[in-house]
């Protein structure tokens, strides 16, 4: 597989590099230009909101599919995604884990049957995330299906640490997921790619890419 990658210069960046190893780096974007050595068939991009616009401009122009992972979008961005996903392949999410994905999945299955509980969520992050609330803690504030309170820490150098309040008057259930390393989102961009290298165009979630993983 050919593919291109925004912000390959950054932490995540050499993550995704290690990680896709077997696979050919042909086009890079970073802080000290654009580095293109072939065309790429996908579009990998976890670095900020600023630099989305030219991993879509990218995607235009080769024809790629893109895995995006970038937090801090707003409604515009995700609409030009969707615009683009009329022509290629997009898979759109602020969390690349597996098991945050599972959790959403379990969120949504049973939340219903906690109405009565009292719901919070906690986040925590390192010191340098820019965003806050996290994406993650958006998208699981979603899967329960009502408003709630976040409550987001920024500290060292955690790469992610989520968790799932329910409790009344006698008991507390808590769920929660701890990222320690941020390899996992590196192999969830490598799983995304490869769905990507299977379709012509469309919108995806990542938890889709999960279920594709399940039936392989």
């Amino acid at each position: 597989m050919r593919y291109g990658l925004i912000g390959s210069s950054g932490r995540m960046g050499k993550e995704i590099i290690e990680t896709f190893k077997g696979h050919d780096l042909v086009l890079e974007v970073s802080d000290t230009g654009i580095f293109r050595h072939g065309e790429p068939e996908i579009i990998i991009d976890f670095s900020n909101r600023e630099a989305l616009k030219t991993a879509i401009e990218m995607a235009y122009q080769f024809g790629a599919g893109i895995v995006t992972g970038t937090t801090a979008l707003n409604q515009s961005d995700i609409a030009d995604l969707r615009r683009l996903a009329e022509r290629v392949p997009v898979v759109q999410s602020f969390n690349f884990s597996t098991g945050i994905n599972l959790l959403r999945m379990i969120l949504k299955e049973y939340s219903s049957l906690l109405e009565e509980f009292e719901a919070e969520i906690i986040e925590v992050h390192h010191s340098a995330k820019k965003d806050a609330p996290s994406g993650t803690a958006i998208m699981l504030k979603e899967s329960v299906g009502r408003d709630l309170p976040i409550h987001s820490v920024r500290t060292g150098g955690i790469p992610g640490d989520h968790r799932v309040f329910f409790a009344n008057e006698g008991e507390v259930i808590e769920i929660s997921h701890r990222v320690i390393s941020r390899k996992v989102f590196a192999i969830g961009a490598l799983k995304a790619a490869m769905f990507c290298a299977e379709r012509e165009n469309g919108f995806y979630s990542y938890e889709e890419v999960v279920r594709w993983m399940q039936k392989r």
